[in-house]
């Protein structure tokens, strides 16, 4: 009997050779300011490479913002010139040379923009230096001690919209198959789904319409730059954990037969991060239903993420059905060369490169 977590995976015209899957996971690692800004370097490099050497299928490189001002921190990293453009073509052409489908998540972070990285504190960075002050779609600050954005024009969110599809074609240009528009976490885009933080009056809030309208121009932009015979992805937060106050499962699952309309290929399933309660019940698989849902309520092949971490635990969850792929962050972190032990564990085989291939 074949392993579920090690059969290919095909989207449009794009074959994944297995459904072991990175998720996209901030390094914060780039120069902040002068002509490297945002440019990935030798640690993202190695980063990646060493992923795609342990097996991975498909990696999903780490939110790359749109516009210096989109950056959650301003370490991470950009897509809205040439030269991050060259330097990403580096990591995207290794990672097709060995075998991994190369993948980019392209992000704005509205609110939560301007911060300072997760072992600094995460705390606002003030304007002036290396900060700035941050947009949203409403005046509404993400936390106590964070700045009120600045509510964001219709001619502005215009703008973002042109540069979601700016930085779709750098990103196909440095060689990427698969562009994921981050619409999860808390950030601009999940930031105007949510009636936590969407308070405006004017055709970008109050109903489900006007409030999923800035996502599917997104979508609509990425799509008609990208290939039609490689997939798009969208990352969402199936809940904010906010109740009615914020945005549901249930609007997630209308949403994503909305997504598919527009062209996209699947959904990446995760929840949270746009202010929620601290008490999420988190553990194993605790995303994974969200995923479930979504798959057996609409057409949208998914991606589960969260807290998986084993091997039988990822082959259980695609062998019932809940998702079509699996997306590891942490234990990728702590593990480079997960797929390799899983494909050991469950009798299965996978390449390797030839200078392991003789030794593994």
């Amino acid at each position: 009997m074949s392993a579920a977590l090690f059969e290919p995976y095909t989207l449009r015209s794009l074959t994944i050779p297995n459904r072991v899957w990175m998720a996209p996971m901030c390094q914060y690692s780039a120069e902040v300011s002068g002509s490297d800004a945002g440019v990935a370097n030798d640690w993202h490099f190695a980063h990646y490479a060493s992923r795609a050497t342990g097996g991975t299928g498909l990696i999903l490189v780490e939110a790359t913002a749109v516009t210096p001002e989109g950056r959650i921190s301003p370490h991470d990293l950009g897509l809205w010139n040439d030269t991050q453009t060259e330097g990403l073509r580096r990591i995207a052409g290794f990672l097709k040379q060995h075998g991994t489908v190369p993948g980019i998540q392209l992000g704005h972070a509205g609110r939560k923009a301007s911060t300072e990285r997760p072992w600094e504190g995460r705390g606002p960075v003030a304007p002036g230096g290396p900060g700035w002050q941050p947009v949203g779609p409403s005046p509404v600050p993400f936390a106590d001690g964070h700045p009120a954005p600045t509510e964001l024009t219709a001619e502005g969110i215009q703008e973002i919209v042109a540069r979601f599809a700016d930085a779709a074609r750098r990103a196909l240009d440095a060689g990427f198959e698969v562009v994921e528009v981050h619409g999860a976490h808390g950030y601009l885009i999940g930031e105007f789904l949510s009636p936590h933080s969407n308070h405006r009056t004017d055709a970008y809030g109050g109903s489900f319409e006007n409030r999923t309208r800035f996502a599917l121009e997104v979508v609509d932009a990425v799509r008609a730059v990208w290939p039609e015979d490689l997939p798009v992805f969208f990352r969402i937060s199936a809940t904010d954990w906010l109740g009615e106050a914020g945005w549901t499962a249930d609007e997630t699952v209308r949403f994503a037969r909305l997504l598919r309309e527009h062209g996209v290929d699947l959904l990446d399933v995760s929840s949270g991060g746009n202010g929620g309660p601290a008490d999420i019940p988190v553990g194993p698989n605790y995303q994974v239903p969200f995923a479930a849902r979504v798959k057996a309520e609409t057409d949208m092949p998914v991606a589960a993420v969260g807290l998986i971490t084993e091997t039988g635990q990822a082959e259980k969850i695609l062998a019932n059905g809940e998702a079509d792929a699996i997306l590891l962050g942490r234990e990728l972190l702590r593990d480079a060369s997960w797929p390799r032990r899983a494909a050991r564990e469950l009798g299965a085989t996978i390449g390797a490169p030839a200078p392991y291939a003789w030794a593994i």
